[in-house]
């Protein structure tokens, strides 16, 4: 198959000699659509995504007021991108109709370190991608690889949290396109529970967030989806004291947090026409972002037999973490 017909996370067209290098000497394994994944300090990657990875270590420079968004796959960051744009924004887009997010998707106004902006570049052109002050990231790296650049840059992680069961559906979803063709689900689940997966294992990503939120509160903040989902406005707030941006009572009276939530809603942010029509720069269509949202929706699709064989094994490898699900 051309090069160019392949996904970008997969390509290996645009790998270094030293990254090839490197390569050969990491340890490998397939995932269920047999694609090849490496492992690199602890955490699974594509070829090419591990490229982005280096071409990151090696090459950012971090500023000191720099905000960078974590999470594993399908965790809702689409959604906690939204409101971060919104609550940093929110002094000069007070009129409904020139809000940044009525024209562009949160992906493309934050965009990833490893997936986007590093994936094929080692210097990538930050001026003109990026738009915000502070400068807004992603990543779903683990913090010990993030942290390895950032080393002591006072800049801030916002890392998102959601239940493993509920991101792995959502990751099956979106990779279908259309909720069908269980033996995918079911392998998808198995690779999960291995722990070799795309980004995984899901329980080393999530405990090192976790326990780095823990030593350092003032620099990471580790939110839950499903808190986030029950009472959005004490969240939103939260996310704004961290931010350094708090909700003052006169905004709060104005109805400001009511707006944000209603302007970064599922429902608001599906609707837009950007997000019905609009690609990313890897050619994946923005709406298969937006699905449902809901939390504990993968009891529709995980049988009682899967859920209690997933729950054992992450309750088992975050023993003694605090960290519970």
């Amino acid at each position: 198959m051309d090069q160019k017909e392949i996904p970008k996370n997969l390509r290996d067209d645009n790998l270094s000699e030293e990254t090839k290098t490197l390569i050969s000497s990491l340890r490998s394994d397939i995932d269920t659509q047999g694609n090849k994944l490496y492992n690199y300090q602890g955490c699974w990657y594509y070829s090419a995504t591990l490229q982005g990875v280096l071409n990151f270590q090696g090459n950012f420079k971090p500023q000191d007021s720099d905000i960078v968004i974590a999470s594993f796959p399908k965790s809702g960051a689409t959604w906690l991108k939204a409101l971060t744009v919104s609550l940093l924004e929110r002094s000069k887009h007070r009129s409904p109709d020139d809000h940044p997010l009525l024209s562009q998707n949160p992906h493309a106004l934050v965009q990833s370190l490893e997936a986007n902006l590093y994936l094929s570049s080692q210097t990538p052109d930050l001026v003109t991608k990026l738009s915000s002050s502070p400068r807004l990231f992603s990543a779903h790296m683990p913090l010990l690889t993030l942290q390895e650049t950032l080393k002591d840059s006072p800049c801030k992680i916002v890392y998102l949290c959601r239940n493993v069961k509920d991101a792995l559906v959502s990751r099956w979803c979106s990779y279908l396109k259309k909720e069908v063709e269980r033996h995918v689900l079911e392998a998808m689940f198995e690779s999960f529970c291995s722990g070799v997966s795309f980004y995984g294992p899901f329980w080393d990503q999530v405990s090192s967030y976790w326990s780095g939120s823990l030593e350092d509160p003032d620099h990471i903040l580790f939110l839950r989806y499903e808190e986030m989902k029950e009472d959005p406005y004490a969240q939103l707030k939260r996310l704004a004291e961290f931010l350094s941006c708090p909700i003052s009572e006169e905004e709060e009276h104005s109805g400001i947090v009511e707006e944000i939530l209603e302007l970064c809603s599922l429902r608001s942010l599906s609707s837009l026409e950007i997000n019905k029509t609009g690609k990313t720069s890897n050619g994946v269509d923005y709406k298969f972002f937006f699905r449902k949202g809901e939390v504990g929706d993968s009891k529709n699709y995980l049988t009682p037999e899967m859920e209690d064989k997933i729950d054992k094994i992450v309750q088992e490898k975050l023993e003694g973490t605090g960290l519970n699900f």
